[in-house]
């Protein structure tokens, strides 16, 4: 139809590089958080009794990632919420639903993670009927509780970071929490200390996921949200131009 094409343009591709950029910066922070805990997997292979703790292990994070799917709902949502926000210049806005995605997350977390101490024993029971493994899943469960607990609030301060346009820079955070922090932490807990997965997991998830948490808190608690939300207005109006000419 020519009144909505009006035919190929070289400047369809303006901006393309800046976008492809944006977009490899966010698959790399979340490829780098996905990462994370695979290592965990792959430390805990070498680890002696190896068949116990990888099962146990697996049943854990199994449980983690049927319990993920809420906050990476919120995650995908606030991204969108908080664009939007910024877009149209509300950046009170912004910040409200910011504050409104992590205390709901946040208080399911909790729910979780209550669940998972009372019914420590049993969880499981789910997937496994060996005593060996059900003993050693009952061993992991604190950490687990806590995992569930920070794993409620990180991803959705991912969504925030990516509504933002903050994936760069929290792309290098991850980096350096993860796998500078986390993983070194890890590996020195469980192979020097010999304390086996128990503290494998506990220096990651501290080391790296709780670390990278904080930060994250700390960014959006300082952050200027009325100067985000006139920096994306100016994005707007930008783009907005460039979609006219062409």
């Amino acid at each position: 139809c020519p009144l909505t094409w009006t035919g190929f343009s070289i400047e369809a591709f303006t901006g393309l590089w800046d976008f492809a950029k944006l977009t490899a910066s966010s698959g790399v922070m979340l490829c780098l958080e996905n990462w994370y805990y695979m290592i965990l997997i792959v430390m805990t292979g070498n680890l002696k009794d190896t068949k116990i703790a990888v099962d146990s292990l697996s049943i854990c994070m199994s449980i983690n990632g049927l319990e993920l799917m809420i906050p990476i709902a919120f995650l995908a949502a606030t991204g969108v919420r908080v664009a939007n926000e910024l877009g149209a210049g509300n950046g009170e806005r912004a910040r409200f639903a910011m504050i409104t995605s992590v205390t709901q997350s946040f208080i399911i977390g909790i729910t979780f993670s209550v669940i998972v101490v009372f019914l420590h024993d049993q969880i499981g029971w789910i997937f496994s009927s060996s005593e060996v493994v059900l003993k050693a899943v009952n061993d992991l469960s604190i950490l687990l509780a806590f995992t569930i607990l920070l794993n409620s609030v990180q991803p959705v301060l991912s969504g925030v970071a990516i509504g933002s346009g903050w994936q760069s820079f929290v792309a290098y955070i991850n980096l350096g929490c993860y796998y500078f922090i986390g993983v070194p932490l890890g590996f020195v807990m469980g192979w020097f200390f010999k304390s086996g997965v128990k503290s494998i997991w506990a220096g990651m998830i501290f080391g790296g996921t709780g670390i990278q948490t904080l930060i994250l808190i700390f960014i959006v608690m300082r952050c200027d949200w009325e100067k985000e939300a006139q920096e994306a207005s100016v994005r707007v109006k930008k783009w907005s131009v460039s979609n006219a000419r062409i």
